[in-house]
């Protein structure tokens, strides 16, 4: 018998896993049971297209503790996410991938700082990140040192979703207003108490990545403009080193024609208006990019619909209008 009210919730947003499954299940399976509390497993299918939403029932009916809650359509993988997040009942709530990258053993170690520290919130950092290419390590690194520049010290480096909440921070997520919140980013600026849980990051169980390069640039974009003014300042700044040149250009036009070399040339008139209409569609894209959030966030649409849950009573909202512009 499932207990009614658990203690630990673990959420696992999932799209075209169904190779991997049954090595998430039994692995995952194991690491909750031995830790001697009542918990729930939500699994939030996103719309697969494969295999796995009968995979997930067919597992669910060996495993009770087995949530399968299934959205209407491809939504992306932060929707997903905030799926399970505002749907979980546990007084702790672990998200994690499928992927089994990120190690299910360290929840158990999460859990514990959290009960013994009393925190609300435990990162999962990576210790390693040797199973990665050298881009992506690279790239990583650009990215935790771009944002804790932007946001502060207070983001963790490399911690990604695989995180613990407490049920006070998952609260406090629902009360944000913001329609497109980066999880990584706004979860340390929320100010609970907070650790850390080390581990070697492993190489993809099974199956293929579904985070390529170019949802990781999306990632950092979005990241930027979602929770810092920072670019519109940099169109600032390009605006005036844009006038700064103009004048000085004008000023070695005025000497030329007063030293009688006033030549035609092309090369500077060319470079000149290269310069200038490169900085103004720079400024005009920050500035679009930003009227684009606006617009989004008026037209306020759920970011996922959730077709059904196994456990029909779930009393949280069926939907969530939080947009994700990453995937």
């Amino acid at each position: 018998m499932v207990a009614s009210e658990p203690a630990l919730s673990v959420v696992v947003p999932i799209y075209n896993e169904q190779s991997v499954l049954p090595l998430l299940v039994a692995r995952l399976r194991g690491v909750l049971d031995a830790l001697g509390e009542p918990y729930e497993v939500v699994a939030v299918d996103d719309g697969s297209t494969d295999n796995t939403p009968a995979a997930l029932l067919a597992a669910r009916r060996e495993w009770p503790q087995l949530r399968v809650i299934r959205l209407r359509r491809n939504s992306g993988h932060q929707p997903a996410l905030l799926a399970g997040l505002m749907r979980a009942r546990g007084d702790y709530v672990v998200s994690i991938d499928a992927d089994l990258q990120d190690p299910p053993e360290t929840i158990a170690a999460m859990l514990r700082l959290a009960q013994d520290q009393n925190l609300d919130i435990v990162y999962g950092v990576r210790a390693d990140r040797s199973t990665d290419t050298a881009f992506k390590r690279w790239t990583a690194s650009v990215y935790y040192r771009l944002m804790r520049r932007i946001v502060g010290n207070h983001v963790p480096a490399h911690a990604g979703d695989f995180r613990l909440l407490s049920r006070a921070a998952v609260e406090a997520l629902r009360e944000l207003p913001e329609r497109t919140p980066v999880l990584r980013l706004v979860v340390p600026w929320l100010g609970f108490p907070s650790g850390e849980v080390t581990f070697e990051r492993e190489k993809r169980a099974a199956g293929h990545t579904k985070y390529p390069l170019s949802r990781m640039v999306a990632l950092a974009a979005d990241s930027i403009t979602s929770f810092s003014a920072a670019p519109l300042r940099v169109a600032t700044w390009l605006g005036l080193a844009g006038v700064a040149v103009c004048g000085l250009l004008v000023a070695v036009t005025i000497v030329a024609y007063l030293l009688g070399a006033t030549v035609s040339g092309w090369p500077s008139l060319y470079l000149a208006i290269l310069f200038l209409g490169a900085v103004q569609l720079l400024c005009l894209g920050l500035l679009g990019e930003y009227v684009a959030r606006i617009y989004t966030a008026v037209q306020a649409r759920p970011a996922y619909y959730i077709a059904d849950d196994t456990r029909a009573t779930a009393p949280a909202p069926a939907q969530v209008s939080m947009v994700d512009s990453l995937e």
